[in-house]
């Protein structure tokens, strides 16, 4: 094995990557709470992932290949996939490069582990010369290299070859014994069933799985941008073997099968943490599970990345910057609220601030918030958290959700008593949620007095750039939808291509209509207004509407006519 007397700190400090006082920092960390050296930069956001890795190498005095550089390519026809099965190298995370007379070159996203460096040798019966690469681009090479997508259907096909006559009884009603649902849990061929699902997922950007049993046949869809679609599935003989696994990552009773459980568990997915949120229902055919899919290094993002236009940002920043009063997202479940609400706090988040959240549940961590669960099965709600929150000293208030009268009141009092107060409500748009709010049981001049803006939103998806089609409207098309205005040439629809995954859209972004809470409006509010009355004033005043923020993604060729048909209406004047 290569070795070097240099340390990883002195090298990146030679090549001006570092400075010794972030070194001395980052060894006290070290020191305190453990870990990694490298892995602490990253965390710290120091150095890059690929700055960290290359650094290595020169500390071990071995090379360093880069995907994006074309040099981490295994050699075509050289066996190499003999020599080195898939399973070991997704295992210990590695990649066969070339292989010269006895000398197989390997890269190794961890160079120091001497057992599997020694396992490698013995396996292959060559020398192993060691080269280095990040865990992102070995996976990335990995896929190409051995074929990614084909796993998963490997491994489903391989469940209709044999079929094991005990465990084919599970579409019956007859009860298999719990220490035998175990050693069929722990079997390699469901653990690897299990593992390529959710890999996969995570891969096709996937924020759910279902596994649904029905007669004789299992269904399992991946929701992808908001939408469902179905994966290759196994035979049904193995729905009680992976439901039981799923159960035992989740820490879940596996005997249970009449009630609901929710669990949850983590993964480590090359550099990322991963949360699985684990549901599980009883149906007449059988337990439906549903793995919510949270990846944490995705959980806060810059309000600018979001999607609101230029106006409607500077309005929403105005609204959370005020030291009190009533801040509202609104929207159906799954539009993106929650991303919003954590994106507003990073923004605003200071250590001369006291931040505290409500939420059911906590999705996501994010460091210098104080994060509270509900827990209504012990009496912690949102009302009680809430009560108890407002004894904590908070300048700033974040409760998931107003749901009612009871939480409403106490985030009015918050907000009347010189409190920030961030929530969500049900509503279809920004206008209605004060009459939303009336209806719930809060008096006008306490809805007057309290809040400060609404926001409703969407998600829209993007067209994949890569095989989104160009086409020219019609003039009646652009004057029925009020394209007109922005005197587009041509328009996208979307088509479907491999990088996509023949959908034709890739990934998510949000529409906006925000609505700060104005003198005129105040006083509209207080009269008993109408929906179609709080609305025409806001647009009077330059609210822009869910249509008109998705219409200018459609004239920037960001997303289609349809797209903003399928998640809001037009308003007719």
């Amino acid at each position: 094995m290569p070795n070097s007397s240099l340390k990883l700190g002195e090298i990146l400090v030679k090549e001006g990557l570092l400075n010794e006082t972030q070194v001395k920092e980052v060894i006290k960390i070290q020191k305190k709470e453990g870990g990694r050296f490298g892995e602490i930069l990253i965390r710290l956001g120091y150095v890059s992932e690929e700055q960290i890795v290359a650094a290595i190498g020169k500390q071990l005095n071995i090379p360093y290949l880069s995907k994006a550089k074309g040099l981490l390519e295994p050699a075509k026809d050289q066996g190499l996939e003999k020599l080195i099965s898939e399973d070991f190298a997704r295992t210990h995370l590695l990649l066969p490069i070339s292989k010269t007379m006895n000398s197989l070159t390997v890269a190794f996203s961890d160079p120091l582990d001497l057992i599997v460096f020694d396992n490698l040798k013995k396996m292959t019966k060559c020398e192993i010369n060691p080269v280095i690469a990040t865990p992102k681009d070995i996976t990335a090479a990995m896929d190409e290299f051995y074929g990614a997508i084909g796993q998963l259907e490997k491994a489903v096909g391989a469940s209709y070859d044999t079929v094991d006559v005990s465990i084919e009884e599970i579409g019956t009603k007859e009860e298999l014994s719990i220490d035998k649902l175990i050693s069929q849990a722990e079997e390699a061929p469901v653990i690897k069933l299990v593992n390529l699902l959710l890999m996969q997922a995570i891969k096709d950007r996937a924020s759910d799985i279902h596994i649904e049993p029905f007669e004789k046949k299992i269904s399992i869809r991946y929701r992808i941008d908001g939408n469902l679609y179905e994966v290759p599935t196994p035979a049904y003989h193995l729905l009680l073997p992976i439901v039981s696994r799923i159960k035992i990552l989740a820490k879940l009773n596996i005997a249970e099968k009449r009630l609901p459980q929710d669990g949850a568990f983590h993964l480590r997915v090359e550099d990322r943490l991963v949360d699985v949120r684990t549901s599980v229902i009883p149906t007449v055919w059988g337990e439906k599970v549903v793995l919510r899919i949270l990846d944490k290094t995705a959980a806060v993002v810059n309000l600018d990345s979001l999607g609101f236009e230029k106006d409607d940002l500077e309005k929403f920043k105005a609204g959370i910057e005020k030291p009190y009063g009533q801040v509202f997202l609104t929207g159906p479940t799954g539009s993106g609220k929650t991303t919003t609400l954590y994106a507003a706090l990073n923004y605003i988040k200071s250590s001369k601030k006291n931040i505290l959240t409500i939420e059911d549940p906590v999705e996501y961590r994010i460091d210098g918030i104080n994060q509270v669960e509900v827990k209504p099965g012990i009496g912690l709600t949102f009302a009680s958290g809430l009560r108890s929150t407002l004894r904590q000293d908070p300048d700033i208030i974040l409760v998931g959700e107003v749901r009612d009268l009871e939480t409403a009141e106490i985030c009015v009092r918050a907000a009347l008593t010189g409190h920030l107060v961030l929530s969500t409500l049900h509503t279809n748009d920004a206008p209605t949620a004060i009459t939303r709010l009336i209806d719930i049981g809060i008096e006008p001049f306490l809805v007057v007095s309290s809040l400060s803006l609404v926001a409703a939103q969407r998600l829209i998806r993007k067209l994949c750039p890569k095989c989104k089609e160009p086409y020219k409207p019609t003039k009646e098309v652009l004057a029925k939808t009020g394209l007109d205005k922005y005197e587009v040439k041509e328009l996208y629809k979307h088509k479907g291509c491999e990088h996509c995954r023949n959908i034709g859209y890739l990934g998510r972004m949000a529409i906006y209509e925000v609505m700060p809470i104005d003198e005129e409006l105040r006083e509209l509010i207080l009269k008993g207004p109408t929906v179609g009355k709080v609305r025409e004033i806001a647009m009077r005043h330059g609210m822009t509407t869910l249509w008109d923020s998705g219409l200018a993604k459609v004239a920037a060729g960001i997303t289609s006519l349809e797209e903003i048909y399928a998640v809001t209406f037009k308003i007719e004047d």
